[in-house]
């Protein structure tokens, strides 16, 4: 896209100057301002990071502020700590960062939870990035923007990215995830006339919706009717309905449940539209669900914004791990700009600690967690998933592309370096409804199920 939105707007720049923005009288004094601009974003994310560091406590920190100023409140800090040297550290250990402003696309889903927060609680800014952190309407479209570079990384389903890479439905284009965003945070909700209709052996002629062709979601809710002798494709009908929609679509009546990330489930709760049957967990506990992602053209090409934009991610994923970081997190990415959603509903989500819609109160703190270490064996289970299915065809070289796709090397980099402790393994042992994966077997893995389309 270009970016002179008309003729006279491109003429008017032209004759203001030769550099590639034509707001400067030339390149020269572009690449100064631009060098200028990186500076003082960094220098504030040093500061930041210094006054948080000092200030821990949220509210003490803003009420010094709010009493001094922020020019005063550095001045004193600079009087007993060496600032000038830390920001020249900080420069010095990230190296020059290619590009500092960004474009994020997220869905507004609890799944995004670091991804959003690390906005407005600062962690992007620590790393001397300005991130705008843009709420879109499905995953198809999240694909298409980050496809045509509209974002420069985005929230994406852990399967997509695979998806992206082997050219499932499309040309093959090299993508990444360096980072899991969470781990469970699903659920299977049916609307409330269902309420006795709990065995899912009488779900035939059921209408479900997952968010998008190429997620968890459609993989274990397909996997969960598969084990109780339903078959996905023959004895219900799955579409899918990006999450905002879901729970307007179960109101009207549209379909009968859902495998949804949150909040959509408690969402349907609150709104007496719903219940909640199981949570993924329930089917496999510790499951990847959404991801942090980026095209391999942006890792390669702008290595030290990349790894910047990563260390934020991170850092806000060790904050969020920590149940007693919950409801300070709910508040903040609630708002009509993030989620969109009632703080308490969110709060119930993270905290774990909820109404399930039967009348009951549920306590279950892991019913989402962050841990962001992307293993390999996620991914070829995934894989697997897509082969049972007919979404991919062929010969896999599944190792290969999950070591290609899930970056695990880079993950055990740099969550050294934000103080977290990666796995020493990149391949992970676990069981989906109590049958163990083996990833070294792929093909036997998917030719070991009675019910698959492969």
């Amino acid at each position: 896209m270009s970016a002179f939105r008309n003729p006279f707007d491109y003429k008017v720049r032209l004759n203001r100057g030769g550099c590639s923005c034509g707001c400067h009288h030339s390149q020269a004094e572009h690449d100064h301002a631009e060098v200028l601009e990186r500076q003082a974003v960094q220098d504030r994310a040093v500061e930041s990071a210094i006054m948080r560091a000092m200030f821990p406590q949220d509210e003490v920190r803003r009420r010094f502020l709010k009493a001094v100023g922020g020019s005063t409140a550095m001045a004193a800090i600079a009087s007993v700590f060496p600032l000038a040297a830390a920001k020249e550290a900080f420069a010095e250990t990230l190296g020059p960062l290619e590009k500092t402003k960004l474009s994020v696309g997220f869905i507004p889903i609890t799944c995004a939870t670091p991804i959003i927060m690390a906005h407005p609680l600062g962690y992007y800014a620590k790393y001397g990035l300005d991130v705008e952190v843009v709420k879109t309407a499905g995953w198809a479209v999240i694909r298409d923007k980050s496809l045509a570079g509209e974002y420069d990384a985005a929230h994406m389903l852990s399967p997509m990215p695979l998806a992206i890479t082997v050219g499932a439905g499309a040309n093959p284009i090299p993508w990444t995830m360096p980072a899991v965003e969470n781990i469970n945070g699903q659920a299977i909700t049916l609307a409330m006339k269902h309420k006795d209709r709990r065995d899912p052996k009488d779900w035939k002629g059921f209408r479900f919706a997952v968010p998008f062709d190429y997620s968890m979601h459609n993989y274990l809710l397909r996997y969960y009717l598969a084990e109780h002798g339903i078959d996905p494709d023959r004895d219900v009908s799955i579409r899918s309905v990006p999450p905002p929609e879901m729970v307007a679509n179960l109101r009207a009546d549209n379909i009968d449940g859902f495998l949804a990330p949150d909040p959509v489930n408690q969402r349907a709760v609150y709104d007496g539209v719903g219940f909640i049957h199981i949570l993924s967990k329930e089917i496999w506990d510790g499951h990847p669900c959404c991801a942090f992602a980026a095209s391999r053209e942006f890792v390669t090409t702008m290595p030290n914004t990349y790894q910047a934009l990563l260390k934020a991610i991170l850092d806000a994923t060790a904050y969020a791990r920590k149940p007693e970081n919950r409801r300070e997190i709910a508040a903040a990415i609630a708002p009509t700009n993030y989620l969109n959603q009632p703080v308490t509903v969110v709060e119930q989500v993270l905290t774990g600690t909820y109404a399930d819609g039967l009348g009951n109160v549920v306590r279950n703190p892991e019913r989402i967690d962050f841990d962001p270490f992307p293993y390999e064996s996620f991914a070829i289970w995934i894989l697997t998933q897509m082969k049972r299915w007919g979404q991919i065809s062929g010969d896999v070289d599944y190792a290969k592309v999950a070591r290609e796709v899930f970056l695990a090397t880079d993950a055990t980099r740099l969550m050294k370096e934000v103080g977290m402790e990666p796995p020493a393994d990149p391949v992970k042992a676990f069981s989906v409804m109590g049958k163990e994966f083996d990833p070294s077997q792929p093909e036997a893995y998917i030719d070991s199920f009675a019910i698959r389309r492969s």
